[in-house]
């Protein structure tokens, strides 16, 4: 196998450039401190958890601030990295979770902010003490560190991306047809978020096919326009090119596009085919361009800049969900701090032309309507819905919902009273939010919410259907009791008046510690099974549950001891068709 590496950029970089460890190493040097992403309790589980750190970084002294030593400073660095950014924002502005400046914090004082840290608050602070993620120690540390200014990680440029790119096999050596006999269509990509890895399981033999090493808690896989390649990205910011014909199906080309990232996905316009990639990073606040074929980075772009509110300027403001449009050779990109959605034009690299379109902040996650103009997403903590016209380029719509709203991708139904709708779960409350999507044929019911439906609970991260269905699944995966977060709610699409039906699809998996909590439903590529994660923790049995749509009973679990934490799964099929 041939393996090139860009080492003229090495040269370049020089020996001043930042070292940083991160992913797994990472997780295993904290794992030592009892932070290494068990998955054991609320706040562990939360989407909004980050597992990155970044290095050594100065100590920084603030007028007023309780004094710290520079192990303490260096273990709270740690700490929040992996467990407090995510939500608060590196440089600690706020984003999902309130902001932690030094003029809020010492105005706070050391005990209370001991005590918010042990208990947690009911807006959706973890109780890191009394769950036993923290010590008394820690709390202690971290309660002085968030009364100092918050230390930067540093940049992450092309000469740092160029470092970390490889081909490791080259274009033209790759098979022209699949080298095996799955069906690559009904391939799912699971996460196996504690160990680094992800399993490609067949859909229709339920055999785990192979185990690749990728990223840290790979947030998403998405497939390609022709399914052929599926593209991961973790929450290290590292992406890795799977080539699905090789037998077993390969990583072929890796990249490190920053130190945090989410999203990943490729061109799907006609005439540009998956011929572009891209990514985009929580830090450095940036996407990232690049060949499709080999992940080659060819342009970088910043998303600092000013909100759509109150119009200050922002250092952070993060890339969360990003699309490729079917409208035009366009991808529609999420900033999540600024609320500010961006359309990338990426058919000339050379001269590219950006859109900025005014939505809402806090901008996270989302996905398609049925008919795959309109992009629907979730402005979480501002408790809205944005709605791109991708057809006409502009803000459709911007619908108020349920608090904090948590789509995933959303799901599409036609609603036996309001024609088609798309539907958002949330993390705040357990209600479930219909908006209605066709302004041609229902415009009385377009860009509305017309149905709340609620579920068994709030802490809910995905609903699902598929168009071959006539069953919506609700996960409560965040919900704090145990019969709720290993169960999944399932209605009649024909009949919502009649409630839901719960499913234990832990008891089910025959698994009887730990806590076992039920994620994301996905439909099979016939759209007559669906999958869910059992996540347990990463010394404990965890499994896949597979329901018949149909029937809503249980055809087959699928256990093994590699299958490590397993959450996010991505058919192939329905990810590259933006079937959801």
């Amino acid at each position: 196998m041939m393996k090139t590496k860009a080492n003229r950029w090495k040269q370049r970089a020089g020996a001043g450039l930042f070292s940083v460890t991160l992913g797994l190493s990472a997780a295993a040097a904290l794992s030592q401190d009892k932070t290494d992403h068990p998955g054991v309790t609320p706040g562990e589980m939360a989407y909004k958890g980050a597992p990155v750190m970044a290095g050594d970084m100065k100590r920084v002294i603030s007028p007023g601030a309780p004094d710290m030593t520079q192990a303490e400073f260096e273990l709270a660095t740690k700490l929040y990295f992996e467990r407090c950014a995510g939500c608060h924002g590196v440089l600690r502005k706020g984003a999902t979770g309130k902001p932690l400046t030094p003029d809020i914090t010492q105005e706070r004082g050391t005990e209370f902010l001991k005590v918010l840290i042990n208990y947690g608050s009911p807006g959706g602070m973890p109780n890191w003490g009394t769950s036993g993620d923290f010590t008394e120690e820690q709390i202690d540390i971290m309660a002085r560190f968030l009364q100092h200014e918050p230390p930067a990680p540093p940049e992450w440029g092309m000469a740092e991306m160029m470092d970390t790119w490889e081909v490791l096999v080259p274009e033209s050596e790759r098979p022209t047809k699949p080298q095996h006999s799955y069906n690559v269509d009904n391939i799912f990509s699971v996460t196996l978020r504690d160990s680094g890895e992800i399993a490609l399981i067949d859909g229709d033999s339920k055999d785990i096919v192979t185990i690749l090493k990728t990223g840290y808690a790979v947030h998403i896989s998405r497939a390609s326009h022709s399914g052929r390649y599926v593209y991961t990205i973790g929450r290290d910011a590292k992406i890795d090119m799977i080539d699905l014909y090789m037998n077993p199906p390969q990583r072929v080309a890796t990249v490190k596009i920053g130190l945090e990232a989410r999203s990943v996905e490729t061109s799907k316009f006609p005439g540009y085919e998956d011929k572009i990639a891209i990514a985009g990073a929580y830090w450095p606040p940036q996407y990232v361009l690049m060949d499709g074929a080999t992940l080659e980075p060819t342009k970088i772009m910043s998303t600092r800049g000013m909100t759509v509110d109150t119009q200050e300027y922002h250092p952070e403001p993060r890339v969360a969900a990003i699309v490729a449009s079917h409208e035009h050779p366009e991808f529609i990109v999420n900033v999540k701090e600024t609320g500010k959605i961006l359309l990338v034009d990426y058919s000339n690299l050379d001269a590219l032309s950006v859109t900025t379109l005014e939505a809402a902040r806090f901008l996270h996650d989302g996905g398609w309507d049925a008919s795959h103009r309109y992009f629907l997403t979730a402005a979480n903590q501002s408790d809205k819905i944005a709605v791109v016209d991708s057809r006409d380029r502009n803000i459709e719509a911007l619908v108020d919902v349920t608090k904090i709203p948590h789509p995933g991708r959303g799901a599409n139904l036609v609603d036996p009273e309001f024609g088609p709708v798309w539907v958002t779960s949330a993390l705040g409350n357990e209600n479930m939010s219909f908006v209605g999507t066709d302004p041609e044929n229902h415009p009385e019911q377009a860009w509305k919410v017309v149905r709340t439906l609620a579920a068994q609970g709030g802490g809910s991260l995905f609903v699902k259907t598929h168009p071959e269905s006539r069953n919506l699944w609700v996960d409560n995966t965040l919900h704090p009791q145990e019969s709720v977060s290993q169960s999944v709610a399932v209605y009649n699409i024909d009949d919502f008046d009649a409630g839901y039906e719960v499913l234990p699809i832990a008891k089910w998996a025959g698994i009887e510690e730990g806590p076992a909590r039920v994620v994301q439903p996905e439909y099979n590529a016939a759209g007559d099974e669906v999958w869910f994660s059992v996540w347990n923790g990463m010394d404990q049995v965890s499994a896949i549950v597979v329901v018949d749509d149909k029937t809503r009973k249980l055809k087959h679990v699928i256990k093994d001891p590699r299958l490590v934490t397993p959450t996010g799964k991505f058919n192939v099929y329905n990810t590259r068709k933006d079937i959801y």
